[in-house]
């Protein structure tokens, strides 16, 4: 009889019953068929490929994604002005490359007045004056092909600015007008009354009253965010061209922010609707006539059953993160169960052959818990975020290594699952080393400091004025870039930053953890978690304690018996698998991966 873990914590496994809402029925809009406009530019060469060409040329290469997450302002200054700025980025994208990574996912560099750190756009076709120029941009994507990177830029299509010229001109003009109705307005506020609000400690309704336009406009972020209106068809285009502007530059895909809430209609709760689902059918067949391979990747922070909705039938996005798996991941930590981890994934696995899950940990925006159960969000507070300081909306807005107390095991822990569960995993900047985060920022700002280069002037990110820098730099015992930074990392053998090298280096050696279908392996012991991953003959073995203490474990290997173990990072050959069930001891957070061979 094994412990159970989680029992002496005053919870019971009932108060998580990691359950699924149920889709809504509505009807489609049906939008109109799209046509593949002259662009041979925008192919990038790819119109002058043949077909079995282009095919070998685009095959799927998100499903071998390892996903970098960056902020431009954060990563590296290379003129000195305290930002950081697409020459830096690429001066550093050997880094990168020594990292393991291969897709580089950027946030919003546009123009912008930084009420909501960039996702307030004033300018769709522009780059921020501080993150330098359209040709710094071009000069950078080249080189992240170069390095045979692909490059995923942020596309915030669910609202602008207030400051947008667009939305200046609605406002502006008469009611009833073709300026006026690039966006959603109302008489009343009482309209979309079963809508809730997501950012419930700023705001107290998602209609905003214009006295210029002598009107409401609906939001459903800040009252500065206005939405854009996605039943008209003027709207649809110009999001089209704002895409096709940046595919001209040379990126291979988009990032889709807030897609649940694109489109509305009355007596719905706004999100998910079926409209919403034949937009992005649309926008994938429009871009594919002219782009092959472009990756559409889907924010979609919705229950497991709507989540997954947002594959479609293999016509809608490529890709969309694993909301409903991420907080289960922590959950299975603290609790030391690996229950919240199966349950999750078996619940949202069989998604079309062509997709794939964006499987993450931590990322610029606090660590979300608006879709899981209330017993499990306040678990989560409690456990992760007793600091109310860190607590943000239905959230945690802390970074990796805080979260686990800097406990190297469980950091470790962490990353073995992220790197081997179904999905390209996404890697936010500077977790590969370690970094804390600051949370007297305001906002999500304490999760985007600076880049720890060194432990030199500014971290080695800039070179200029401390004062002028975008974000002040952590500076404390535990976490201050002197003691955390990539230089000391470098140089030893054991830290943080080499084991991730070694681990996404054994990781892209083994195609069973990008493209490979998922079996749990029995493990008579609800703290160890086991799991093979197989692609074309190949298995690899995963296996993990869960829990703070040293565990045994007997796994149902049956139908691999005759099979080695042998161990992937020290090259380790363990005894053959029998008929019987496998032994196996763990240190606490202790973890293997194994390559089952005959």
């Amino acid at each position: 009889m094994f412990p159970v873990m989680g029992a002496n914590i005053g919870i019971r496994l009932v108060d998580f019953p990691w359950a699924i809402l149920k889709r809504q029925q509505a009807v489609l809009v049906l939008w109109p068929e799209p046509v593949a406009p002259d662009r041979n530019n925008g192919c990038r060469g790819s119109c002058r490929l043949s077909e079995t060409e282009r095919e070998l040329r685009y095959a799927s290469w998100h499903k071998d994604a390892v996903i970098y997450q960056l902020h431009v302002k954060s990563f590296f200054d290379a003129n000195g002005d305290g930002f950081g700025d697409f020459a830096g980025l690429t001066r550093k994208l050997d880094y990168l490359a020594s990292l393991g990574v291969n897709t580089i996912w950027l946030l919003p560099f546009y123009p912008s007045p930084r009420r909501d750190d960039g996702y307030d756009v004033l300018d769709y076709e522009s780059i921020s004056a501080e993150f330098g120029t359209l040709d710094d941009f071009r000069r950078f994507v080249e080189a992240a092909h170069a390095h045979n990177m692909h490059v995923i830029t942020e596309l915030v299509l669910n609202h602008t600015s207030d400051q947008h010229p667009w939305f200046q001109r609605a406002r502006n003009a008469p009611a009833g007008s073709p300026e006026r109705d690039f966006y959603v307005w109302s008489e009343t506020d009482d309209k979309f009354a079963e809508t809730r609000i997501i950012f419930v400690d700023s705001e107290r309704s998602n209609w905003t009253w214009d006295p210029l336009a002598n009107a409401y406009f609906w939001h459903r972020f800040y009252s500065h965010q206005p939405d854009l209106n996605y039943h008209n068809p003027a709207v649809i285009e110009a999001v089209l061209d704002i895409m096709r502007f940046w595919l001209d530059l040379g990126v291979d895909g988009f990032r889709l922010d807030a897609v649940p809430y694109l489109v509305e209609r009355e007596n719905t709760n706004n999100e998910n609707l079926p409209e919403t689902h034949r937009l992005l059918k649309h926008i994938r067949k429009t871009l594919e006539a002219s782009y092959p391979g472009v990756i559409l990747l889907a924010e979609a922070n919705q229950w497991p059953d709507q989540a997954r909705d947002y594959f479609g039938t293999g016509d809608e996005c490529h890709m969309a993160f694993h909301f409903p798996l991420m907080p289960r991941i922590f959950t299975a930590v603290a609790m030391g169960n690996s229950q919240p981890i199966i349950t999750m994934v078996q619940q949202t696995d069989g998604i079309p052959e062509e997709c794939q899950w964006a499987i993450f940990l931590r990322n610029h925006d606090e660590l979300t818990l608006e879709m899981v159960t209330e017993a499990e969000r306040n678990f989560l507070w409690d456990t992760y975020a007793s600091d109310e300081r860190a607590r943000l909306n239905l959230g945690i807005r802390r970074r990796l290594s805080p979260l686990m107390d800097q406990d190297r095991r469980r950091v470790e822990l962490l990353h073995m699952l992220l790197f081997s569960l179904p999905g390209s995993p996404v890697l936010y900047y500077g977790d590969e080393i370690g970094m804390g985060d600051n949370v007297d920022l305001g906002d999500r700002d304490g999760v985007r400091t600076p880049m720890q280069w060194s432990s030199g002037k500014n971290a080695g990110f800039s070179g200029g004025d401390p004062k002028t820098l975008a974000l002040p730099l952590i500076d404390n015992p535990r976490f201050g870039f002197q003691v955390i930074n990539v230089a000391a990392q470098e140089k030893d053998p054991h830290s943080l930053l080499n084991w991730v090298r070694r681990i996404l280096a054994i990781r892209s050696a083994h195609q069973a953890f990008a493209r490979g279908a998922i079996c749990f392996v029995s493990t008579e012991n609800p703290a160890v978690i086991a799991y093979v991953r197989e692609y074309k003959g190949e298995c690899v073995l995963c296996v993990a304690n869960l829990s703070n203490i040293a565990q045994a474990a007997m796994l149902d290997l049956h139908q691999y018996s005759g099979s080695r173990p042998r161990e992937l990072f020290g090259k380790t050959a363990f005894p053959a698998v029998g008929k019987h069930r496998y032994p196996i001891m763990f240190q606490p957070y202790g973890y293997f991966w194994f390559r089952l061979k005959p």
